[in-house]
């Protein structure tokens, strides 16, 4: 099974694994990593080889906050040297859950990759742009069998 390290600045990590824990319960391999202030990549990297050691597969997916910030920089260093990792950005809980809810299915690191970039752009949403789509769908509705003929 892929294993899953959420690494962000600040607290996000830890509560968005807290949070996908009410949905999923416990999560076997899968951890959080805190990039708090005062520290440097050679800290992240020193927690990144302590979390991937505990794993049961050499497969990891790492899911970050910010292209370029620390937590991402660390991870790229890290991944870099090894085949089957993996990194991406803009960590988000839709991301989490679907990453989550695939990698329950037997997903490789490739399809949890996937999923995670499709999940994280297709959970943002505007509730305005949601009404307006409902909106045009019903209209559309209505219209169906007004053609004279």
């Amino acid at each position: 099974m892929v294993a899953i390290v959420v690494a962000t600045h600040g607290n996000l990590s830890e509560s968005l694994i807290e949070t996908a824990g009410m949905i999923f319960g416990n999560m076997e391999n899968v951890e959080q990593v805190t990039f708090r202030p005062g520290e440097g990549i050679e800290n992240l990297l020193e927690k990144y080889t302590a979390i991937t050691e505990r794993f049961d597969d050499d497969s990891v997916l790492f899911l970050v906050d910010l292209f370029g910030g620390s937590p991402y920089n660390a991870a790229g260093r890290f991944v870099a040297r090894r085949k089957k990792m993996d990194i991406v950005t803009g960590v988000n809980l839709p991301m989490l859950v679907e990453v989550l809810g695939k990698r329950l299915g037997g997903g490789t690191i490739e399809e949890l990759v996937q999923t995670a970039k499709q999940a994280g752009t297709e959970g943002i949403k505007s509730f305005r742009d949601v009404f307006a789509q409902l909106k045009m769908a019903n209209s559309a509705k209505e219209d169906e069998g007004d053609e004279l003929g």
